[in-house]
């Protein structure tokens, strides 16, 4: 083999390995580049569902709080009624108590 055919092989693999050095940089980029792409979708999926999860979590404690609110107020209710109807049995037994009071005094006038 010539010095000129060795120069030649020594060029060729000079050429070679910085072809196979230009693809390891090429492949190096676009495997950062697709582990980033997969990174924010992986943290957007991730964030979707914690948000789901949350959504899910406030659904059902309102849920609860709107059935304690409902017996709350029918409890008010029922027990503003039984105030209510009190106090008109009160109403008439003091209408009667003054009707009667007033009958007393004009009695005791004439």
């Amino acid at each position: 083999m010539s010095r000129t055919d060795i120069l030649s092989e020594i060029k060729e693999a000079e050429f070679r390995a910085d072809e196979t050095v230009a693809q390891a940089e090429s492949d190096k980029k676009a495997a950062v580049a697709q582990a980033r792409r997969d990174s924010v979708k992986r943290i957007q999926e991730e964030s979707a569902a914690e948000r789901s999860a949350y959504e899910s979590a406030m659904a059902a404690e309102q849920a609860i709080l709107d059935e304690e609110k409902a017996a709350k107020l029918a409890e008010g209710e029922k027990e503003a009624s039984q105030i209510e109807n009190a106090a008109k049995d009160k109403i008439k037994e003091v209408n009667d108590f003054l009707t009667k009071e007033f009958e007393r005094a004009i009695d005791a006038s004439s």
